[in-house]
């Protein structure tokens, strides 16, 4: 894993000196993404690099990269899972390689099949590819977006990156926050993508490529999931489709596990990570590490089935237990790494729990992200489904009351009555015929936030409406699916490859210099599950139906079986109270609100104040209370106090291609 950065700016070259200090300023930046090698390739008008994080061919593998005869250069982040095959296969078309790497199996793909090359990968993956000869680029990120790209365009240059702070040190690119994007934020947990929280800096999509020639960009999509009609079911039994699953969720680990380096797992003690450990240890039955997060309140703990998971799998196991001190002390740096606002702290604990796996000498870590997605595995579909059926009687008292049955962690639903129940959930009931009716309450639970934005803000933003747009975008991509495939199709297009494989996933592994691999996210698993019918993945309220079948008899009975818990971290003993971090009452005190034009001051202090004073708060408050500080924390970051690095803080890339810098 690695990360890359880049410039083509062919109308006004730079000097050779002043491009390779660019280059190397922007990797830099993301060093922590690759703090094994660095290297850069420059031409006249253009460079790119690469930070490289060693995996597979440890001592061959260095980028950039070329093909036999230096037309065309490679810088990449990721990892092509079925390399092995796909380089034998090439050996046969006539290709040469120097290494063993997936880097230069992804090369001499491209130099084969062009953009097509795509749909032979089997990965994760972002990368750019420089065509000496034509003078253009092609870049490409993976199906889901595991990994990042972002890029701006800047006086006549295209600039690109694996994080955002890279592109900031190239000159002439400003930081603004995009006050669409806040909206955006503060109603779907991110931005829509191409935006993001920065002005004029935008993300290509996941299962998107790209061209850059001559001043112009040109994006295509390349990939998309597509759910089942009826007339597109998948027609087989249910031990059919299980037979299927088992083979395709034994080879998507399977594949993940090639490696030069040691490979360990993450245990949340849930169903996913426990069905990936007990593959793990039927395809590589010796020692194997796997590493997990506890918490000193025992409402979000989850000690106990971690444990009761390493010793039936009989793993070398460590574990952090994350105070909500931890959380308040790592929080400026989990933001500088999520380069957005957050609604939620849970990426925190994501960040220490990386550490310690750093610490222990690990590179590589498998975990179960995606199967709540595929298999229908969250609340929110649940609910959908509840709502839907209720509001086919909107005046049933009995009706709502399935609803407690979902957030038995949350005290203030457990005890509602009916009709606080209605209070709750009865946003838009009844308009069932919406592209996006289950997440309409959450999106508006989010969208509460917005009344603690300026009324400047608020007035600017009154004729976007984020999510009427959104419903008409993804109108054609749901005719004909069921209630259930919509849920899904939105939170994996939106929540999955926005917030969860991003803030929580790969910045936060990143941030320690590890890498996440994902066997739930394999594209061919999510081509099925998304063939399937409903029952197959939410059977009655039984959610991941297929899954727990599968794991009968191969993990421990009490994981199987046990409530869907979602992962949640403290908020308010973080953030509220007489032992915080000076930074947080820095920040959220009114100059520092006013200063940064997002939030309305005493609105802000309103709301801090009803949250030190109320018994219980509500998710809405919490939520509020996180997103305003991890706002405040950006705008600091990255608009008011972001200095260029100067050079005796630079690394020194080791150029790849010097001789070709000596002939120009």
């Amino acid at each position: 894993m690695c990360g890359i950065a880049g410039f083509i700016d062919l109308e006004k070259p730079r000097s050779e000196v002043e491009s390779e200090l660019i280059l190397n300023r922007m990797m830099t930046r993301i060093n922590h993404r690759g703090p094994d090698d660095c290297g850069l390739y420059l031409e006249s008008g253009m460079g790119m690099g690469n930070v490289r994080l060693s995996i597979i061919d440890i001592s061959g593998g260095n980028q950039p990269l070329s093909n036999e005869d230096g037309s065309l250069w490679i810088v990449y982040n990721g990892e092509v899972f079925n390399y092995i095959e796909l380089h034998n296969e090439l050996i046969k078309k006539g290709h040469r390689f120097r290494t063993n790497s997936d880097t230069e199996v992804l090369l001499h793909l491209y130099e084969e099949y062009g953009a097509e090359a795509l749909q032979y990968i089997n990965g994760q993956f972002a990368f750019a590819i420089w065509d000496t000869k034509k003078k253009e680029c092609f870049f490409a990120r993976d199906r889901v977006g595991i990994r990042p790209l972002f890029y701006s365009k800047v006086n006549g240059a295209l600039v690109f990156g694996s994080e955002i702070k890279s592109l900031f040190e190239f000159p002439g690119i400003k930081r603004h926050f995009s006050q669409e994007a806040l909206k955006e934020v503060f109603t779907f947990w991110t931005t829509l993508s191409p935006r993001t929280i920065f002005e004029n800096i935008s993300e290509l999509p996941p299962g998107h490529c790209a061209w850059y020639k001559d001043g112009h960009l040109k994006i295509k999509k390349f990939w998309s999931l597509q759910y089942a009609t009826s007339s597109t079911l998948f027609k087989g039994t249910p031990d059919e489709a299980l037979d299927q699953f088992r083979h395709l969720l034994s080879d998507s680990v399977a594949i993940r596990l090639r490696s030069d380096v040691s490979v360990a797992a993450y245990l949340s003690g849930g169903l996913d990570s426990s069905a990936t450990t007990a593959l793990i240890k039927k395809i590589a039955p010796d020692h194997l590490n796997t590493f997990s997060i506890g918490f000193e309140d025992n409402v979000f703990d989850e000690t106990k089935y971690q444990n009761e998971a390493s010793q039936y799998f009989q793993t070398n196991h460590k574990s952090i237990v994350c105070s909500p001190a931890d959380i308040a002390n790592w929080f400026p740096k989990v933001v500088w790494h999520s380069e957005i606002p957050l609604l939620r702290t849970s990426p925190a604990p994501m960040m220490g729990l990386s550490k310690l796996v750093h610490e222990q000498g690990i590179k590589v870590v498998i975990t179960g992200e995606g199967a709540d997605e595929a298999l229908a595995g969250y609340n929110i579909f649940k609910e959908t489904l509840i709502r839907q059926f209720w509001a086919r009687q909107p005046q049933s008292k009995i009706r709502p009351l399935l609803l407690k049955k979902l957030y038995p962690y949350l005290p203030h639903i457990n005890r509602a009555s009916t009709e606080m129940l209605k209070m709750f959930f009865g946003y838009r009931l009844k308009e069932t015929n919406s592209p996006v009716y289950s997440h309409l309450l959450r999106w508006q639970n989010t969208n509460n936030i917005q009344k603690h934005f300026t009324s400047e803000l608020n007035d600017h933003l009154k004729d976007y409406h984020p999510v009427e747009q959104y419903a008409e975008r993804i109108r054609p991509e749901i005719e004909g699916i069921s209630t259930l495939a919509k849920a899904q199709l939105i939170e994996t297009n939106i929540f999955m490859s926005g917030y969860l494989l991003s803030s929580q996933g790969d910045r936060m592994a990143m941030a320690n210099s590890i890498e996440g691999r994902y066997p739930f996210l394999d594209h061919r698993l999510l081509e099925f599950t998304a063939s399937l019918p409903d029952e197959f993945k939410l059977k009655g309220m039984n959610e991941k139906f297929l899954l727990k079948e599968l794991m009968r008899g191969e993990i421990p009975q009490a994981i199987r079986n046990r409530h869907k818990q979602a992962y949640r971290a403290p908020i308010l003993e973080a953030f509220i109270g007489p032992k915080i971090p000076d930074y947080v009452s820095d920040l959220l005190s009114y100059a520092r609100i006013k200063e940064c034009e997002v939030f309305d001051p005493q609105s802000v202090n309103n709301l801090i104040n009803k949250i030190s004073m109320a018994p219980i708060s509500s998710e809405i408050d919490n939520m509020a209370l996180v997103g305003i500080l991890s706002t405040q924390l950006l705008y600091n970051q990255f608009i008011k106090d972001f200095k260029p690095l100067n050079p005796r803080e630079v690394l020194k890339g080791k150029i790849r291609n010097k001789s070709l810098i000596t002939q120009k």
